[in-house]
């Protein structure tokens, strides 16, 4: 196996069609843009232009870099296996899981790993027994990212707009206990746990506008926790990732609150924008952009090819 990326035959996969379709664009031009550095032979694809499949090189490494539904989900990693394709990331099982945020919970739950607990809602709902049971709560669609369509709700009222709100993605919504608390995040490379990211937004949450757009979020990596706290979230977030099905690399997001750490979620295609934690992580960890890179690339082979 190559293990260089000097002229390696790289295809990135970027943009689709899913509502994190612009944070693709850049994850993919900062990725194509660090290979070519490196000297690999970078085709960029973006996947939203009819019959971009029939563009893929012959004998081509994909790192796929598509956020959200169609990328994310097991959709993008079934057809490169039907297609005998090699590719970065979570595998079909892993991917789909991982991107249904209630049917992730429930497989934490059933492990008996801590993650507030929650209720699917829709239009039917008795929103005020929903309140009654959960206080509080998130409610976000249960399969996009980026904080699209989440909002919190204090009250039936409340509840009402950000259900709509959430509806608006068309897929099923949710309704999760809302931890009072500081946020973090892991990410995963190979099996191992990278340093801790304290996560501080400027705003109400860490939304979308605090991710890739107000630039006053703020970030401790490593994360002010002794090292015995470090260690315990490194081991929930690895046990948790690996419990969903998750490979290679990808980032598991937590709150701790007043009964300590609680998983919220698993992104199996993180961003890998200027503002994006996993390189921010790796960073911290000693790791160049291409470094990680490198990484997910030799994971990639190694748990799916053996090679």
């Amino acid at each position: 196996m190559n293990t260089d990326l000097q002229n390696m035959n790289v295809t990135v996969l970027m943009g689709g069609d899913s509502a994190e379709r612009e944070i693709s664009i850049k994850s993919g031009t900062a990725v194509a843009d660090a290979l070519e550095l490196a000297g690999a032979r970078v085709t960029r694809l973006d996947t939203a232009t009819t019959g971009w499949h029939r563009d893929l090189p012959i004998e081509t490494f994909v790192f796929n870099l598509l956020h959200g539904v169609g990328g994310e989900d097991g959709q993008i990693q079934g057809l490169f296996e039907s297609l005998e394709v090699q590719y970065s990331g979570s595998g079909v099982l892993g991917s789909a899981l991982c991107m249904d945020k209630a049917k992730t919970k429930l497989v934490w739950q059933s492990l008996g790993l801590p993650t507030p607990d929650f209720e699917i809602i829709d239009a039917s709902s008795d929103l005020a027994v929903v309140i009654d049971r959960l206080g509080p709560v998130f409610v976000k669609p249960v399969s996009e990212g980026s904080s699209v369509g989440m909002s919190k709700a204090h009250d039936v009222s409340s509840l009402e707009c950000a259900l709509a709100k959430a509806s608006e993605s068309g897929v099923a919504v949710m309704a999760e206990s809302l931890v009072q608390g500081d946020e973090f995040t892991v990410a995963i490379l190979r099996g191992q746990p990278l340093p801790p990211i304290k996560i501080i937004p400027a705003a109400d949450f860490y939304d979308f506008d605090a991710k890739y757009v107000s630039g006053t979020t703020q970030f401790e990596c490593p994360a002010p926790l002794s090292e015995g706290e470090t260690l315990a979230l490194q081991a929930l977030a690895l046990e948790a990732f690996e419990a969903s099905g998750a490979e290679v690399w990808g980032r598991v997001d937590l709150m701790r609150g007043a009964s300590g750490w609680q998983l919220l979620e698993v992104n199996t295609v993180p961003g890998m924008t200027e503002h994006s934690l996993v390189p921010k992580a790796a960073a911290a960890a000693g790791m160049s952009f291409t470094d990680l890179l490198k990484e997910i690339y030799l994971g990639s082979m190694e748990v799916r090819y053996g090679a």
